[in-house]
């Protein structure tokens, strides 16, 4: 809170409480005309001194705002009700014990003050820690049941997030509203702000994540997935002006074709601008527009990435991959499912991360076979996680060459390879003691024995997934007795 609001706010409060001793010593509780003089200015101040304070309308539909401010009795940036879309509301601190009604004798104290609600007993700390786990719009709400919640709810520890979802809000407008609150004790900068999580928010546009990028300049953290409206252009500009920004989720935003510096930002940089950029964690998953120009853009700009999520990037190939293994050689989680044009020929690429990687997924990748297994086996020993479900082309030589080299694996999703029959699984299981999940969902060549192998060997088996398998009843049973903790997923109806 700023010094400003500290000395009106303080101010208040002696006026409120002098007005409310003066009702509750009242025999009939009728004010005199002083006390009406006194209120009706004080009421006057209160509406020269209004602030910007954040309501529940920023994130609530219309017909939640309540009745007083639907009816014209609160003040409003605009009529909510006319035109049915969620608006920001402009009120007053909240109102102080002189507009309560007096205290009944069964509601006082042993003082003869009135007794406040449990809640109200709690100490400062103890009520900023339970409006810590509350999301942004409950905080709001809180601000506004009086006094002493209005300056706990805006105490700037809980401020380090701001967490937004749904359809009707109007994500610019609260984006607004909220930064302008927070900057009060540091003008047009919120130094305290690290994430900011818009996930679902569909009515963002680039000019709420301009007001992000302008104000949040120590912002780490930005989730916007599937916020189809943002654009290259809203993107750059957070990068560029948030420098500590490391996770960013664009995921389903269809408009986002790469991640680069704006053209200012690149020339002041120049030449070493692309180290700058500090994102560790990207996710452009269903960002169906992206090419491999684009993913050179973005390993030449992000080159301390560790983990990496390009599912159903379908224009991606495997020129695409060999830019990454470039300029990113930190990675250690890799998804390129769904991406149909990557073949043994990137998963070549991809294997010269070597020891660094630890999850790899590529299912779905139906030109992979056993020659691109066997690259990955070879220089990624250290790999603890493998998806490789719907890839048709492998085999039982390729499981063996991934059993026999990756002895540390712990999941491994081989489902819908008809190829794969006990044998691989046999081998697997003499090789990864350390399993803890295995998908063999619709495997066609599997039968018990391979299970049982399984069971016998890998006892921290936690999940198993058999589901369209030709498996036995007693294989099932048999699985269930030496991995007591494994969940198993199946379709046999006499097994339960």
């Amino acid at each position: 809170m700023g010094a400003n609001n500290g000395k009106q706010c303080g101010s208040e409060g002696k006026g409120s409480s002098s007005i409310s001793s003066d009702v509750s010593s009242s025999t009939d509780h009728t004010p005199t005309q002083a006390q009406k003089n006194v209120a009706t200015s004080e009421d006057s101040d209160l509406s020269m001194r209004t602030l910007s304070t954040p309501s529940p309308a920023l994130i609530c539909p219309p017909s939640l705002i309540p009745t007083a401010f639907q009816n014209g009795r609160g003040s409003s940036t605009s009529s909510s009700s006319i035109t049915g879309e969620t608006v920001a509301l402009v009120h007053s601190p909240p109102p102080s014990a002189r507009l309560l009604p007096p205290p009944t004798l069964s509601g006082l104290g042993p003082r003869g003050c009135p007794e406040p609600p449990g809640i109200e007993r709690l100490p400062d700390p103890c009520l900023v820690r339970i409006f810590s786990f509350l999301p942004t719009n409950q905080l709001c709400r809180c601000a506004r049941v009086g006094r002493r919640w209005y300056h706990l709810a805006w105490d700037p520890r809980l401020w380090r997030t701001i967490r937004l979802a749904g359809d009707t809000v109007h994500v610019d407008r609260a984006l607004r509203v909220l930064t302008r609150r927070l900057c009060q004790d540091t003008p047009n900068v919120c130094l305290l702000l690290e994430a900011v999580v818009l996930s679902g928010c569909r009515r963002l546009t680039d000019r709420g994540l301009y007001t992000i990028a302008q104000c949040c300049p120590e912002l780490r953290r930005l989730e916007v997935a599937g916020c189809y409206n943002v654009s290259n252009e809203a993107i750059f500009d957070v990068v560029s002006l948030c420098p500590n920004l490391e996770h960013l989720d664009v995921s389903g935003c269809s408009k986002v074709t790469c991640i680069s510096l704006t053209r200012e930002a690149s020339i002041k940089l120049s030449p070493l601008h692309g180290k700058q950029i500090s994102i560790r964690y990207l996710d452009m998953t269903d960002c169906f527009v992206l090419e491999d120009e684009g993913l050179h853009t973005i390993a030449a700009h992000c080159t301390q990435l560790t983990h990496l999520y390009l599912r159903r990037c379908v224009r991606l190939t495997d020129e695409g991959l060999r830019y990454l293994v470039i300029y990113c050689g930190a990675l250690r989680e890799l998804s390129v499912s769904d991406c149909r044009c990557v073949s043994d020929f990137g998963l070549r690429e991809i294997a010269k991360l070597e020891g660094r990687l630890r999850y790899l997924s590529i299912a779905h990748c139906g030109r992979v076979t056993d020659v691109g297994l066997r690259y990955v086996a070879k220089y990624c020993a250290k790999l603890r996680y493998l998806n490789a479900r719907g890839c048709e082309g492998i085999t039982d030589h390729g499981l063996e060459y991934l059993a026999k080299s990756c002895a540390k694996l712990k999941s491994l999703d081989i489902g819908k390879c008809p190829l794969v029959s006990d044998a691989g699984l046999e081998c697997l299981a003499l090789n990864c003691f350390n399993l803890k999940r295995l998908s063999l969902k619709s495997c066609e060549s599997i039968s018990g024995q391979g299970l049982q192998v399984v069971a016998a060997n890998c006892f921290d088996l936690q999940m198993l997934n058999v589901q369209d398998c030709d498996v036995s009843v007693e294989a099932l049973r048999f699985v269930k007795r030496h991995c007591r903790r494994c969940v198993i997923e199946h379709t046999n109806p006499a097994f339960c």
